[in-house]
């Protein structure tokens, strides 16, 4: 599926949307052919099929990506709701080839391809008829390595554990960590960060402050080499 890191969460509102903004924006200030892509959207505000204010609108503005933010989402709805239960109401059932397809089309555009995904690893996708189709399947089937975002702050340590080994038990690769809402130099934030990579295992690649308007990454996350 080519050079693809899914950008997942704790939970939802932990700030997935936010960071995916400052990837592609990093990325593309960097230099380097950066897309975005959201499978599945709900809690939009529509003109007819017109996406006019949504998660993919404001990556798409953050970034200066030159798309229309249709071109980078599968699905979108208008109520804030599960895509699961979303689709439902709407009468629609989430078709997993549709989303493959769209991927595959918009990322020949790009050299590198940050996704992201709704709620938390576990968010159901489609749920009728016997299925249990969650996002970590999605996930599988892009065999996508992943970022896992988690807030700074108090009760980290176990949502961001359960997820990791959650992820793990699943054989998803994990590329790093995100700790947003981080406050520098508060002594809390300080000991979840050393908590949590000592309990998983895994590195926080980064952390963002609130309103931070850019973000230090590892390039190796893509290309094996030096921070960008």
């Amino acid at each position: 599926m080519g050079k693809n890191i899914f950008i997942t969460a704790t939970n939802t509102e932990i700030g997935k949307t936010y960071i995916s903004a400052l990837i592609v924006k990093k990325m593309r200030d960097s230099g380097y052919n950066c897309g975005y892509f959201k499978p599945v959207l709900s809690g939009a505000v529509l003109d007819g099929n017109r996406l006019l204010e949504s998660d993919v609108n404001y990556v798409i503005k953050s970034s200066s990506l030159p798309e229309k933010p249709e071109n980078c989402v599968a699905y979108y709805w208008q109520e804030a709701v599960s895509p699961h239960l979303a689709a439902k109401r709407a009468g629609v059932s989430i078709d997993v080839d549709r989303i493959l397809k769209h991927y595959k089309f918009l990322s020949k555009k790009y050299d590198y391809m940050v996704t992201e995904g709704a709620g938390g690893i576990t968010c159901p996708l489609r749920l009728d008829g016997g299925e249990k189709y969650l996002l970590k399947d999605l996930i599988k089937e892009l065999e996508a390595p992943i970022i896992i975002i988690a807030d700074g702050a108090l009760g980290t340590i176990n949502s961001t554990l359960l997820t990791v080994e959650y992820a793990k038990a699943q054989g998803i690769e994990i590329k790093g960590i995100i700790l947003n809402n981080y406050k520098t130099g508060d002594f809390m934030y300080q000991d979840n960060l050393k908590q949590i990579e000592y309990l998983t295992g895994v590195k926080v690649v980064a952390t963002v402050e609130k309103n931070q308007n850019d973000i230090v990454l590892l390039e190796e996350l893509w290309t094996g080499r030096r921070r960008i």
